[in-house]
């Protein structure tokens, strides 16, 4: 029992790290990752880079990982900074690259702690809980692209569901990287602007993924997601 406890705690240690780290980094580190703190270190940083490109690429995505993968507040500036330091290509790779990164790590904590004991006693159980499950298990491609690229889904979120509901680690990488593609090459592209918007005394507009020019394509994306899921519901029905 004792050795069966310490595995059980040995599994879910990342996740609870994971965790701590969250609610510790929010109370302390939202001043730090903030649009403010990158208007008013600008300088030190393109200097940095200038002198430093290798190591500056390097250390972005290694900081852009860490908030992710530990939920940090700040990742929508970090695609910004990626954007202003990098410009829009090849700033959205390493934007990409380390949001799927990030993202892989905390689903893989969460599936070690939770994910795979949970989706055993949703595969095993009954009624709706099993009727989600299936139904998830059916369409996981539609599933994962849709709540990629639906604005409304928070990113932390669409990292640890399908932990909890045993999709593949492969499946979640490709769906993730391609995924995020669109989202992230408008705020890069937004980053890549700054320049102009530090100078004027402004802010970026980080709305604009919701203006009808962006958001209609995401949503146009998100249809061809749920296309597979309406085919087969109206086949079945059709069964019926």
């Amino acid at each position: 029992m004792a050795n069966s406890e310490k595995s059980t705690l040995q599994q879910r240690l990342p996740i609870i790290i994971i965790v701590a780290v969250a609610l510790i980094g929010a109370f302390t580190l939202r001043d730090y990752l903030s649009f403010e703190s990158l208007r008013d270190n600008r300088e030190a940083l393109i200097e940095f880079r200038d002198a430093n490109y290798l190591t500056a690429v390097l250390g972005f995505i290694a900081i852009y990982i860490v908030i992710v993968g530990f939920s940090l507040p700040g990742a929508g500036v970090a695609t910004l900074t990626g954007g202003f330091l990098f410009a829009t290509f090849p700033g959205f790779l390493y934007n990409i690259t380390a949001a799927t990164i990030g993202a892989t790590a905390i689903f893989s904590a969460a599936r070690m702690g939770f994910g795979d004991k949970l989706a055993a006693k949703m595969e095993s159980g009954s009624g709706m809980i099993k009727k989600l499950k299936d139904g998830i298990d059916e369409n996981q491609w539609s599933v994962l692209f849709l709540i990629r690229l639906v604005p409304a889904v928070p990113f932390f979120v669409a990292n640890l569901v399908p932990a909890l509901v045993d999709v593949p680690l492969r499946r979640f990488v490709i769906s993730t990287f391609f995924g995020i593609l669109p989202g992230s090459l408008v705020l890069t592209s937004v980053g890549a602007g700054l320049g102009e918007v530090f100078a004027s005394g402004e802010t970026p507009n980080l709305g604009i993924i919701f203006e009808p020019h962006i958001l209609l394509p995401i949503l146009g994306l998100s249809v061809l997601a749920l296309l597979p899921i309406i085919i087969k519901a109206v086949r079945g029905k059709e069964g019926l």
